[in-house]
């Protein structure tokens, strides 16, 4: 039995106002294609299906057109969680006509979690799912009024701990054949490699667990939240798959991957990773006006012949006419998406800036949270997930 690890799929995304429908038809086209030829046998989504709780008729096409596709292919069964973008009645709207078709949608956290366990068996090998969706607090625990920001970020984590002791619990339950069980998730997970010339991440505390706090009786957990395929914690059995396309300007230098897992004899057997083709070329300039426009002339597309999408932050220290750079650009096969200034002059620190400020009142928490990673050198664009977390945080703070 082959399962493929997939997550973050966003469908109906735009970068910068642009509709990134194009690309995201097209690897819908090559996963099609892909779960043929590599004979997948069950495919997981983990969260965030779409970009947004109110998708496009457009996106809906192209999700549910993609699942009826797959019936009568070797993919019999499709497992489909819901995430932080979507919304829990949109998923969970037709997934009893779509469980016709082998596929099981879990939108939101269950009443029982039994509803969150699958056992699944085709041509003689058996595995059990634990889709476990995105955890919002108010699915898991009753909020308590008073409760100050550490109270609530135990407490989240204790009950997104026990949620997964509980599916694992029900796991067991119904494994009387030692089938090996995958577990599914959509969270922030901390100890996670980006790559080797990267430190460790470490985003936030609110709702984020590590790679030992997963229930060992799980043989894989398949998650889905950052976009960035890497393994959490140095446990090659913890892994986030990340998003197929990219999805911001942020992400165009690493591969974008989905997983396979082998099961063999009741167990797994090997594990590895294929890489996405690159649907659309997308470039990131940083340097003077002039340097910028000498690069102009390597921006090329690839074989899939979509438009390049071209980022700029201009290094100057003044202000800086972009006509001269945009007539350049209007002589090549490219669209700029963004054109921004990176002043050079050292932006002042919090203390700095408090000082002539009346008031840290008079700072949005954005400001002040964005001010403390320039002091930092801490380069947000280059680590988006630090900012996904602080505004998830802020969020439920504001609910309080």
């Amino acid at each position: 039995m082959k399962v493929l690890h997939t997550a973050d799929w966003h469908l109906g995304h735009r970068l910068h106002e642009q509709s990134q429908f194009e690309e995201q038809s097209l690897f819908l086209s090559w996963i099609e294609t892909y779960i043929i030829d590599q004979k997948i046998d069950v495919l997981l989504i983990s969260g965030d299906v779409f970009d947004t709780g109110s998708p496009s008729n457009q996106s809906l096409e192209m999700y549910y057109s993609f699942l009826v596709k797959l019936n009568g292919t070797t993919c019999k069964s499709i497992i489909i969680t819901g995430g932080n973008h979507d919304s829990p009645g949109t998923l969970n709207a037709p997934k009893h006509i779509l469980g016709a078709l082998s596929i099981k949608v879990v939108g939101k956290a269950t009443e029982d979690i039994k509803d969150e366990v699958f056992e699944i068996e085709i041509n003689n090998e058996k595995v059990i799912i634990a889709a476990v969706p995105y955890l919002r607090d108010g699915d898991i625990r009753r909020a308590v009024a008073g409760e100050t920001f550490d109270e609530l970020t135990d407490k989240y984590k204790t009950a997104l701990i026990n949620h997964y002791v509980s599916a694992a619990e029900q796991c067991k339950l119904i494994n009387t054949n030692n089938v090996p069980v995958i577990a599914m998730g959509h969270l922030f997970a901390t100890g996670g490699t980006i790559s080797d010339s990267e430190q460790n991440i470490y985003v936030g505390t609110l709702g984020h667990i590590g790679a030992e706090d997963f229930p060992t009786y799980f043989d894989y957990v398949a998650l889905g939240h950052l976009h960035r395929p890497q393994i959490i914690g140095g446990n090659d059995k913890v892994r986030y798959s990340g998003s197929p396309n990219i999805l911001s300007f942020s992400e165009i230098n690493y591969d974008k991957k989905v997983i396979i897992l082998s099961i063999e004899n009741n167990k797994i057997a090997d594990i590895k990773d294929d890489i996405i083709p690159k649907f659309r070329e997308f470039y990131k300039l940083t340097g003077s006006l002039q340097e910028c426009i000498s690069k102009f002339s390597s921006l090329t597309s690839n074989s899939y012949e979509l438009t390049p999408w071209v980022e700029i932050a201009l290094k100057e220290d003044h202000t800086v006419n972009t006509d001269d750079l945009k007539s350049e650009a209007a002589q090549y096969p490219f669209e700029i998406l963004k054109i921004g200034l990176k002043n050079q002059r050292k932006v002042k620190g919090i203390e700095e800036l408090l000082e002539n400020t009346k008031s840290i009142k008079e700072l949005l928490p954005t400001e002040v949270f964005k001010l403390k990673c320039e002091e930092m050198d801490y380069d947000l664009e280059k680590r988006p997930e630090v900012w996904d977390a602080f505004n998830e945080i802020l969020q439920s703070v504001k609910k309080q």
